[in-house]
């Protein structure tokens, strides 16, 4: 479940003389009692002049070789998410579009008995958001039930593998269905303020 899984264990002096590596290390795994005896063991080392040494926790040492695939995935994941939050905005035009254009009877007949534009635009505005929440939370219960604890590796040419772990926790849900409502209030405002500024004699010919 972790790391060790790539490796293969042998005696430390018949791996040096199979791969002609001499009496040298290059890493050093240590056990410790507690995550505080990290700073500890680090101390003691940095401060031998006879050792030239770097201490990391091992979690950071593998991030630290595994920080500029990362890079270019998180780039690459930035990019298509920044394409279809666009492409959902247009869609959320569109749809606002047209709830606004089929209720323009409704619209107007509210407005000529009253309603100023300010209640109309928070009605649409709040029917945006409700649509782009109820979005949202389909979008992440799809994503849970697909992709919640699925694995997925590389293999480069130099043979070293990156293992990828997705889990859709409530974090990411939260962030999703934030960026969901972001999407609905920004393609539901203009919808609103044409609802709001429509004069009714126009909607009512139109409708």
């Amino acid at each position: 479940g972790d790391a060790n899984d790539s490796e293969l264990w042998a005696d430390a002096g018949s791996a040096q003389s199979a791969f002609n590596r001499g009496n040298g290390f290059s890493a050093v795994r240590v056990g410790l009692e507690s995550p505080e005896s990290l700073q500890t063991l680090k101390d003691a080392l940095t401060s031998d002049p006879r050792l030239t040494v770097e201490v990391l926790q091992e979690q950071a040492y593998y991030s630290s070789q595994t920080k500029q695939f990362r890079g270019m995935i998180m780039g690459l994941a930035g990019v298509v998410t920044f394409i279809m939050g666009l492409g959902a905005i247009f869609a959320a035009l569109n749809t606002m579009y047209a709830a606004v254009a089929a209720r323009g009877k409704e619209i107007a007949t509210l407005r000529a008995i009253g309603f100023g534009g300010g209640p109309v635009l928070v009605s649409v505005m709040i029917e945006a958001l409700a649509l782009a929440f109820a979005g949202g939370v389909l979008g992440a219960l799809i994503a849970w039930l697909l992709f919640d604890n699925l694995s997925v590796s590389t293999l480069g040419q130099s043979f070293t593998q990156v293992v990828f772990a997705f889990r859709v926790d409530t974090g990411l849900v939260i962030t999703g269905l934030i960026i969901a409502l972001v999407i609905g209030f920004i393609g539901g405002l203009l919808p609103a303020i044409r609802a709001a500024r429509l004069p009714v004699t126009t909607a009512l010919r139109t409708a």
